[in-house]
């Protein structure tokens, strides 16, 4: 079920980040205020929606036997740590402990925060996958 669920929660990861993504969201998810925390939580409820429509064609089509509350849970935690992550502020202060700015000035920086997010997703199907 793993291998399934992981491929399936990648899937929505890069729909609700890039097609699904606004330029709106995309410019303003790590700005302080209020204007930038309804940015990023919009953005965040599109990762939420994302994959739970990834695990129900899991459960549904792929007949695979994702327990209701692992999936629930997985999935809020998907959306918390998205919204966390897209703050900035923490790919910025792994780049700096990491000594990448120059990397991350690059274009490094997007990398670091897509493998924060499919970290994230592995430990999810993981955990679907041992309490389902």
């Amino acid at each position: 079920m793993f291998p399934s669920l992981f491929v399936l929660l990648c899937v929505a990861l890069l729909l609700a980040d890039y097609p699904l993504q606004t330029d709106h969201q995309a410019g303003h998810k790590a700005d302080h205020g209020a204007a930038g925390w309804r940015a990023n939580l919009t953005h965040a409820t599109t990762h939420v929606i994302a994959c739970s429509f990834a695990l129900l064609v899991a459960a549904v089509i792929l007949d695979e036997r994702v327990g209701v509350l692992p999936g629930v849970v997985a999935v809020a935690l998907i959306g918390a740590t998205h919204a966390w992550i897209d703050r900035r502020w923490p790919v910025a202060a792994w780049v700096r402990i990491a000594r990448q700015q120059n990397w991350a000035a690059a274009g490094g920086a997007a990398h670091v925060d897509q493998t924060a997010h499919v970290l994230v997703l592995a430990a999810a199907a993981l955990a679907i996958t041992a309490l389902s």
